[in-house]
């Protein structure tokens, strides 16, 4: 499967509620063998970042940094493959889910060239995110 796959998809939106600024080395994020995930309105979700390179859904995900919780402000269906947005500048590439935390919160990990946290990439609350398609 491939974003190609999903011949038309409606960007998902939010905004940032909590930033994070913390890594780990071996974290152990199993990412889901699904590549989509539906984002009710409202609903909060978290941000994680791996530089760790090629990862796919069903892999494991080591080398992370937390970026932040974002609140859905439009719903919709997010995929691997998409760009995340911080107020319109790429952060990275939606690399699959994890859900260690579900139902509370799904982790959307998202792939990155350097691996650095929400502080770091000056995420704070109340900026927009999005996924999109690029």
């Amino acid at each position: 499967m491939t974003l190609a796959t999903y011949a038309e998809n409606r960007s998902v939106e939010g905004e940032v509620v909590t930033v994070l600024d913390s890594t780990h080395e071996a974290r152990g994020l199993k990412l889901m063998p699904t590549f989509s995930r539906a984002l009710p309105k409202a609903s909060i979700h978290e941000l994680i970042a791996t530089d760790e390179t090629g990862k796919q859904p069903g892999e494991t995900a080591n080398r992370i940094a937390y970026l932040a919780f974002f609140e859905v402000s439009r719903g919709g269906c997010v995929v691997v493959g998409e760009s995340l947005m911080l107020d319109d500048q790429p952060v990275g590439t939606v690399a699959g889910f994890d859900e260690t935390h579900a139902p509370n919160h799904v982790n959307i990990v998202i792939g990155v060239n350097r691996r650095q946290t929400g502080r770091q990439l000056n995420f704070a609350v109340s900026k927009r995110i999005c996924f999109v398609r690029r």
